[in-house]
């Protein structure tokens, strides 16, 4: 596709703005993560999770093809951001996380999560490339500045609004709720019991936060 035509500055646009829509809940994700880290190494984290996931993303949107092909994808990954959610609500602040273990264990998280979420919305930047990987690799370069400076931004506000932490853990709850149930294997049975759609996402995100609060409760009792 040619750089200057009008087809090419259209379609880049398209995927940043849906590269754009992910960018709040990958920057949940990165700024929970990280918090639980040195200042000195929050940055890092934040640097290479951002690379790693760009990465991924970049190689899922390659493999679109083949994903479609994969019965129960959206399902298998909204289970897996269910639990990523919980795990995010229940880690404990404050402990010696200075180790590399710990480093690359936040990293993986951020990997991981921001895969398993950009998997839905693989199909809508592949569509809207036409085919060109360089339309998909420019569109991800634009928009992670905005989720790195939005990671940054909720470090310092978790700092001083504890309760954000369960408001993010409840983003990345519907967002996982929303893949499960649009699920090609099970989306045609929620969409004809709307009812039941809507209570299974309520159940989940209830169960994340509610399970994520009696656990953070049991560890202050213990530290107590």
């Amino acid at each position: 596709m040619d750089f200057f035509t009008a087809e090419f500055w259209s379609a880049l646009m398209a995927i940043v703005v849906i590269d754009l829509v992910l960018a709040g809940d990958n920057a949940i994700v990165i700024g929970l993560t990280a918090r639980n880290l040195p200042k000195e190494q929050q940055k890092k984290v934040i640097f290479w999770g951002t690379f790693g996931a760009i990465a991924l993303r970049s190689l899922l949107t390659l493999a679109v093809v083949w994903l479609l092909k994969i019965p129960g994808l959206l399902l298998i990954g909204g289970v897996l951001l269910v639990w990523i959610a919980y795990k995010l609500l229940v880690e404990e602040k404050g402990h010696d996380v200075g180790s590399a273990a710990s480093l690359w264990a936040a990293i993986k998280t951020i990997i991981i999560a921001d895969t398993v979420m950009g998997l839905d919305n693989v199909l809508a930047v592949a569509g809207a490339a036409h085919g060109d990987f360089i339309l998909v690799v420019l569109g991800l370069l634009i928009s992670v500045p905005i989720v790195v400076w939005g990671s940054t931004l909720i470090i310092k506000w978790v700092e001083r609004f504890p309760v954000i932490i369960y408001i993010g853990a409840g983003v990345l709850a519907w967002t996982a709720a929303k893949m499960i149930v649009d699920e090609p294997l099970v989306k045609g049975f929620f969409t004809a019991n709307p009812v039941l759609k809507w209570c299974l996402i309520v159940v989940i995100i209830v169960a994340v936060l509610a399970l994520g609060r009696m656990k953070k409760q049991k560890q202050v009792k213990q530290a107590a």
